[in-house]
């Protein structure tokens, strides 16, 4: 039997049914294209940024300061005599004494003179006194003319001792051991007891660097802590933070801090210095304070995924130096984020890093 011959009717609902066919099919591809297409675009567009890590190192580094070189300690060394002339000068400006070593020499002459006369005059009343002894209460002396030669006696005793310690005062000699920094008395110079010193030493010739810090960079400057001083004619000296003043000038806002530096010839108080101190403290965890971004409920920073997602994380931080802060809480050591451009990039956002070198330690 042959097949019905096909209608209109037919002929147009099979080219329906092709058609609907068709369309799926090229729907379906397209839905498959869509987030590949999404993913590249995603990609191209996403904002470059700068990237760098939370790491383990010491806080600090990096403050420089100037100040002025000065004795550690100094000792003032004069006569407190009076009318005496200087006969001698046994030490000058720039000379290394040690205790004790005789500085200045005192013309003595007229004073051995007083000397001899006074132990004389003390040797007749002590003999005077010697005479007297035991006769108290027995009428050959009245009382007060026993007491009176004691007394005489003991007058005596204390004049010569007053002349003898005088005497032992006429060789000027160094309380400490050091180096000469002034010299104020010359040879012929009658002694009138001022308040000028007539010799400044440097005790052991230490010489330190009395720096001034920012208030800011106290915080990241302790005891011990190593420097470098920079002086004008280009010498470089190792030194180390002896003492940190524990108040800060009012006025400038400034601290000093004090540089132990070695003994060397070429430091000399008075000269000027710069100093530059190194890190700091005990290794801790920190981030370049670059990345923090401050907001109205709190720090974060923006860290990323292996797929170069931002996440904003909340953290806490403590002490600054360098360029970097100590993190109290957040991320982990090796953590990557997102530095200075953080403050463009949302949560969630994909981006571009572009890695920088991070502050040296």
């Amino acid at each position: 039997m042959r097949p019905a011959p096909m209608t209109t009717r037919h002929l147009i609902a099979t080219a329906l049914v092709c058609s609907a066919v068709g369309l799926t099919a090229c729907g379906g591809k397209k839905d498959k294209e869509a987030p590949a297409k999404t993913a590249a675009s995603a990609a191209a567009q996403a904002r470059t940024v700068s990237v760098g890590s939370v790491e383990t190192r010491p806080l600090g580094g990096g403050v420089e300061a100037s100040g002025l070189l000065v004795s550690r300690e100094e000792a003032a060394v004069g006569s407190e005599l009076t009318g005496y002339r200087v006969a001698r000068l046994y030490a000058d400006e720039g000379d290394w004494v040690r205790a004790g070593q005789p500085l200045v020499q005192l013309d003595d002459t007229l004073l051995r003179a007083q000397v001899e006369q006074q132990a004389a005059v003390t040797a007749q009343a002590q003999a005077e006194a010697k005479r007297v002894a035991g006769l108290d209460g027995q009428g050959v002396l009245s009382q007060e003319q026993i007491e009176t030669r004691r007394y005489q006696a003991k007058a005596q005793e204390a004049a010569l001792k007053e002349l003898r310690t005088r005497a032992s005062r006429m060789t000027i000699t160094s309380p400490v051991s050091g180096r000469v920094l002034s010299r104020g008395v010359a040879p012929g110079q009658i002694a009138g007891g001022g308040t000028t010193p007539w010799f400044t030493i440097a005790r052991d010739g230490l010489v330190e660097l009395d720096a001034e810090v920012n208030e800011a960079d106290l915080a990241g400057i302790r005891q011990g802590q190593a420097a470098q001083v920079s002086l004008p004619g280009g010498q470089s000296i190792s030194g180390v933070v002896r003492l940190i003043s524990p108040r800060v000038d009012s006025a400038n806002r400034l601290g000093k801090v004090r540089v132990r530096l070695p003994v060397r010839p070429d430091l000399r108080p008075g000269g000027f210095g710069r100093a530059n101190f190194g890190a700091s403290g005990a290794p801790v965890t920190a981030i370049p304070e670059s990345a923090i971004r401050y907001e109205a409920d709190g720090l974060f920073v923006m860290t990323l995924d292996s797929n170069n997602r931002a996440h904003q994380t909340a953290v806490k931080i403590g002490q600054k130096g360098g360029g970097w802060a100590q993190l109290v809480q957040g991320p982990p050591a090796g953590t990557r984020i997102v530095l200075g451009g953080a403050s463009f990039v949302t949560d969630g956002d994909v981006v571009r890093p572009a890695p920088v070198q991070q502050a040296a330690r």
